[in-house]
């Protein structure tokens, strides 16, 4: 499979922008891209650590500098305990959400191609593993943001969750629970000025990537737009590292462009 050729899009070379002993805890860390983010993050010399989070955390990642935890997404006790085993260490610089739900076989989940696919269990399905995880997520990370230089919180979305680029339809679940993430990503950039004026918190669109969230739909897309995780997950801490607190609240693609809500 080849890589996208866009020239415009430079090797991930760090986190320059950050504190040059960066603490990152990725979210998702047994998905595709989580790991990714994770196997870039280690071989970073500007990252000190690295917090791999997932409900089941990979066993065959390890490093010097990462550390990996299993938590319970839906339980808030038990991210509540998770940020604390964190805080104990100092404030965390970044943190990255890679969660995300498109189709579940074994439970008949799968996008609607029209209303009459509509189920109220899929819907919750969607809106919770797209939406609610990753705000509930900011709640408790958030707060361990540094004060005194840059941090943030990037969540990945979806360009399909932006109301005015949809032109095909289709998709209700995942676009609609997108589209909400998209505006708790908002609502949250706005309290995080009041309190952290050198923060961000933005959403991320990773293209088409090469994992078992796009593998059924990836006929369709042309060699050239479907990613492999590693340069998805390098694309994306460009832009992180690139982005500027005035920029909170948005919604990027890999390649930079902000995307219309």
């Amino acid at each position: 499979m080849a890589e996208h050729p866009t020239q415009s899009i430079p090797d991930f070379t760090g986190l320059t922008s950050f504190d040059a002993q960066a603490r990152v805890a990725v979210f998702g860390a047994s998905g595709g891209i989580g790991r990714a983010f994770i196997e870039h993050l280690v071989n970073d010399p500007s990252v000190a650590h690295v917090y791999g989070v997932s409900r089941q955390p990979p066993t065959d990642l390890a490093a010097d500098s990462l550390s990996l935890h299993a938590y319970d997404p839906l339980d808030d006790d038990s991210l509540g305990a998770l940020a604390a085993t964190m805080k104990a260490d100092g404030p965390v610089d970044l943190v990255i959400s890679a969660i995300g739900l498109l189709h579940h076989e074994d439970q008949g989940i799968e996008p609607e191609k029209t209303w009459r696919h509509l189920q109220p269990e899929n819907l919750a399905a969607m809106y919770t593993a797209n939406a609610v995880v990753p705000i509930m997520i900011a709640k408790h990370m958030l707060p361990l943001l540094p004060r005194d230089r840059k941090a943030g919180y990037a969540a990945l979305s979806a360009r399909v969750g932006s109301i005015s680029d949809n032109r095909i339809g289709g998709w209700y679940g995942y676009r609609a629970a997108k589209a909400a993430l998209n505006q708790h990503i908002r609502c949250a950039a706005i309290e995080l000025a009041r309190r952290y004026d050198q923060a961000f918190c933005i959403g991320l669109h990773p293209g088409t990537v090469d994992t078992g969230l796009s593998k059924p739909f990836q006929k369709q897309v042309a060699e050239h737009k479907l990613f492999t995780p590693a340069f998805s997950a390098g694309a994306m801490l460009q832009v992180i590292d690139q982005i500027s607190p005035d920029q909170s609240g948005g919604l990027f693609a890999c390649d930079g462009e902000e995307i219309a809500p």
